[in-house]
């Protein structure tokens, strides 16, 4: 599993869309192992893993948002 910080250095904000996660992955892999056919299940665990930690990242923000919203009614 990669870690958390390998997501903290894509550098995207938590409203970003799950595309602008995956782009900034993109841009961190490897050049030579981008487009090596058998690195790629490897690559699709990497994205998963960003995506993962991603959604992992908007829930607090998206609770305390909603948290919020709700104590003002």
């Amino acid at each position: 599993m990669h870690s958390f910080s390998a997501y903290c250095r894509l550098n995207v904000p938590i409203s970003a869309s799950q595309r602008a996660v995956i782009r900034a992955a993109l841009l961190k892999i490897n050049p030579l192992a981008r487009f090596d056919p058998d690195r790629r299940g490897d690559r699709h665990d990497y994205f998963r893993a960003m995506l993962d930690h991603h959604q992992d990242a908007q829930d607090p923000a998206t609770r305390h948002r909603l948290r919020g919203r709700n104590d003002a009614l």
